[in-house]
Parts: structure tokens; C-alpha cells; sequence
């Protein structure tokens, strides 16, 4: 094989030919989907190099994203336990933070993530390469590596993985104070006031991070609640509890300006409802996140001339295995249409990496993806609402049970308050069977007990059987199991 300075000389490269070719996969992105893809592609036996910008690998979610978000929680929620202790008769008082101690608690929880992904690509033999990884021809990527130097390696198979960015607020940047949650992550200490505008699991989970530690938190949504594209109950349930926390929640608002008179004064931040027209108003902070989305990382000029297919949104448009509309390019996680989440992309990674290996496995459902928020109480949800089921033509007589969590004697020990919504339907090809096709539910350790209803909603387990199944007494999950019972027309510990 001829080499050129810079790598690869093309025309002694066929992509297709296994011995003219260094690798048989590329993967630009080492996230949840990338890697992955990564490790399934070498176990099949495939000689893979993982492309990532970043020192060490795990994209957003191990290093800017779930884990050190979660660290945080589990470390904000030793407050709020010993706060809620105080109604059980438990005297406690907390001295207060050590940030330089929580960071680094923060931080070992990260590294602990990322050198044990570092290792497992090593055993794997999966080549880990620093770099912005490009396409540049038929089976060609090029590295930029930090010092500068570009190398050119050939693949039979190039996967896109690279992600996405948070999104800023519209005309007005993100700036030392207003701040996206790659920048709240490194905030030590935490400030006495803060603006979280936005209602979805980054801005929920943030504003309970800084409420437990004693913030004062402004929560501004463009709706009449959070969750806005969950089912309503939830998300009605869900803007309550945070009120009742001591969470003031600005409902019906966009932010228009943020201005700072000096770097030692308050924010002013002006708003006004999200119809238009209306008296605008104004509060001061001493700090914005702005958690209203992310983009997807598509924006680069090396992807303009691929003459891959995107929608309005910039994100990649595949079929249901990965496949881009260029050949022998396939795309997943954050820079696809879906919910953005990392399991979603760790499933998509094996998925992708199995057809590409000429397997054809299951595609993944999108209405078998858990969707978690780690707020206080906690929010889970998975498959349909109400709604969703009514408008899916291969479902009938869709029905929806409440379940009132206050019955459940853990959630009553808890000191929350919360909400369980139930949805089952038949199929339109079979009107003798009904099952489970959703649930959403606010409550403590919800992120636990979701993945049951998963296994319901994703094997269509016939509700008579579903609701047969034996839960634990007295956990959060018996209400799941009571929530069926109800559903099945036997509630038996309900009126």
C-alpha cells in the first residue's frame, strides 16, 4: 500500500478490498452510541478505530453529561434527605458544602467511568485515536490530531457519531454568567440565586441540584408546566411537587433580554408570556442556564459535500439500522431524529454495528426507550401517552388508568407527592388481547422501576399476565403492580 506525507495515497486504497484497507469500521464520536458500536464491531471481529476530539473517551454523557450530573444529585440529595428527615423526628444540620472536596468527588466519579471505557476498548483491541475525524472520500477519513498533524485512514464502514451541543438562548449568547450545562457542571460554588429557563431533564435536574443546595431557584417554561411533551398529568404533577419544594416556577414566559450593568452586579433578566403581546416583566439572578435543547454537531463543512440527507433540524435521516443515504455511512444517537438519550444511543451502536457486520437485527423502537428525569421526585416514562396511542392506527380502544400514588405506602413514607399514568390498547389485528403500551409515573427511585414497564410495553405482555406478576410489599413498585391490577378490572388495595 502506497502512503503519501499526510497518510494514504487513494488510489492504492479500495474501501471494499480487506487487504488494501487499515480498518473495517471508523467511528468519528466516542459517546454511548460510538463506543458502543465500537466494542459490538470488534467482538464480530471487525478491526475498528474509534475517532474522539476529547483526551479520553465517553463523549457528553461520561464526561459533561449523565455522570457527573448524577455524581452531583447523589451528593445534593444527602441535603435534602436530612431536610426531610426533620418531619420523621431526625435532628440533623448540615455544616455546609466543601466544593473543593465535591468537585473532586465529581470528578473521581468521571474518571472512574472513562479509564474503565479506555481500558475495555484496549482489551477489545479497538485503536482509540485523539483527533477531529472528517469524511473525505469513499472509505476515507481524515485526523486531525492536536499537535496538527492530519492522518488519513481506510474503512470499508464509517459511523457518525459525534453528538450534540447545547443550544443557546435566541440572541443573547452564552457568556461567563449566562450559562449552558457543560458550564454548570464546573460551577464551584454554587451562587445564591439562579434562572433556570427551560423544562425539560437537563433544566428539572439542575434546578434540583442547586434547590438541595440551598440555591434559590427560578424555574421560567414556556408552557403551563414542565415536561410539556410528556403526558399532561405528569407534567402537571411534576410542576406542583417542585412548587410545593420551594421551587418558584415562572409558568407561560419567554426570556427576551438579559442585561448586566457590571460583572459584580445582579442579572436583570426581562420576560414576557410566550404568546406575545402582554406586560413584560423582570427578575434579578445572579446566574442563567439556559437548557432549552441541544443541536446536532452537523454543522461542520466536511459535511456539506456528503450529500447526506438531513431534516430542517440538521440532524441525519437514516433507515431503521443506522444506513445514511451514502453508501457505506451510517449515523446514530444525538445527530438522528429521536429521543436524545444515551441508552437510546448505546442500543442504536450495537444495532448499526450488526447490519454492518451483514446480521440483520431488530431495529430500535422508539417506543421502547425509557425516558428518565433525575429531579426530586423522580420522572420516568416509557412508551405511549393517551394521546399517542389514539393516534397510532395499529392500536385500538385505548384506555388510560390513573393510579393514585398516595395509596402506595412507600411514595406516603417519602415525603413527595406523585402520579402514575397507565395506557393499554389492543392491536388492531387482534381486539381479544389487550396490552400494555405506556407508563409515565413521578415518584421516588421511578428511574429504578421503568425498566419493568419496558419489558411489558416492548414483549406486548397481554395485561391479564402483566398484571398476575408478583411486586415486592411495600416497595415504589407494588403501585405498578396495583396500577395493573386496576387496569385488568381488579384493583383490590383501591376503592
Amino acid at each position: 500500500m502506497k502512503h503519501t506525507e499526510d497518510g494514504i495515497d487513494p488510489a492504492s486504497s479500495d474501501p471494499l478490498d480487506s487487504s488494501k484497507r487499515q480498518y473495517d469500521v471508523i467511528i468519528i464520536g466516542s459517546g454511548p452510541g460510538g463506543y458502543s458500536a465500537a466494542l459490538r464491531s470488534a467482538e464480530l471481529g471487525a478491526r475498528v478505530a474509534l475517532i474522539e476530539r476529547d483526551p479520553v473517551p465517553g463523549g457528553t454523557c461520561l464526561n459533561r453529561g449523565c455522570i457527573p450530573t448524577k455524581a452531583l444529585l447523589t451528593a445534593t440529595q444527602v441535603l435534602e434527605q436530612a431536610s426531610l428527615g426533620e418531619a420523621m423526628g431526625i435532628q440533623m444540620q448540615a455544616k455546609g458544602i466543601d466544593y473543593q472536596r465535591l468537585a473532586a468527588y465529581q470528578d473521581e466519579m468521571v474518571e472512574a467511568m472513562t479509564s474503565g471505557l479506555t481500558q475495555l476498548l484496549s482489551q477489545r483491541k479497538v485503536d482509540l485515536i485523539q483527533g477531529e475525524g472528517s469524511i473525505v472520500g469513499d472509505g476515507l477519513v481524515a485526523v486531525r490530531t492536536p499537535d496538527g498533524t492530519v492522518r488519513r485512514l481506510t474503512t470499508c464502514d464509517t459511523v457518525l457519531a459525534m453528538g450534540s451541543r447545547s443550544r443557546a438562548l435566541p440572541g443573547i449568547p452564552f457568556s461567563d454568567r449566562v450559562i449552558d450545562s457543560d458550564r454548570a457542571l464546573r460551577l464551584k460554588p454554587f451562587r445564591k440565586r439562579a434562572l433556570v429557563i427551560g423544562s425539560g431533564d437537563v433544566a428539572l435536574e439542575f434546578a434540583t441540584i442547586w434547590h438541595q443546595a440551598g440555591t434559590e431557584v427560578t424555574l421560567m417554561i414556556r408552557r403551563d408546566r414542565v415536561l410539556s411533551h410528556w403526558g399532561r398529568r405528569t407534567g402537571l404533577v411534576m410542576t406542583r411537587e417542585l412548587k410545593r419544594q420551594g421551587i418558584n416556577v415562572i409558568t407561560d414566559s419567554t426570556c427576551q433580554a438579559i442585561t448586566e450593568s457590571s460583572p459584580d452586579k445582579p442579572l436583570t433578566v426581562t420576560y414576557g408570556p410566550t404568546q406575545g403581546g402582554g406586560e413584560t416583566s423582570s427578575l434579578e439572578t445572579d446566574l442563567v442556564l439556559a437548557a432549552i435543547g441541544r443541536d446536532p454537531q452537523t454543522d461542520q463543512d466536511w459535511m456539506e459535500g456528503l450529500g447526506i440527507d438531513t431534516d430542517d433540524a440538521g440532524q441525519i435521516l437514516t433507515d431503521s439500522q443506522g444506513r445514511t443515504s451514502r453508501e457505506r455511512v451510517w449515523a446514530l444517537g444525538d445527530i438522528t431524529p429521536g429521543n436524545h438519550l444515551a441508552h437510546r444511543a448505546f442500543q442504536q451502536g450495537i444495532t448499526l454495528a450488526e447490519a454492518a457486520a451483514g446480521l440483520d437485527p431488530e431495529p430500535v423502537k422508539e417506543s421502547t426507550i425509557p425516558r428518565v428525569v433525575y429531579s426530586s421526585p423522580q420522572a420516568a416514562a416509557v412508551g405511549y401517552t393517551k394521546q399517542e396511542a389514539q393516534d397510532d392506527p395499529t392500536l385500538n380502544q385505548v384506555e388510560e388508568t390513573i393510579y393514585p400514588m398516595q395509596a402506595n405506602s412507600r411514595m406516603r413514607m417519602s415525603g413527595y407527592q406523585g402520579t402514575l399514568s397507565l395506557v393499554t390498547a389492543c392491536l388492531s389485528s387482534d381486539l381479544d388481547t389487550r396490552i400494555v403500551v405506556g407508563l409515565e409515573m413521578v415518584s421516588p427511585q421511578a428511574s429504578e422501576n421503568i425498566a419493568e414497564v419496558q419489558q411489558l410495553v416492548g414483549n406486548r405482555v397481554p395485561l391479564d399476565r402483566a398484571a398476575g406478576l408478583i411486586h415486592p410489599h411495600p416497595t415504589f413498585s407494588e403501585a405498578i403492580g396495583e396500577a395493573l391490577l386496576k387496569a385488568d378490572g381488579r384493583p383490590l388495595n383501591l376503592r
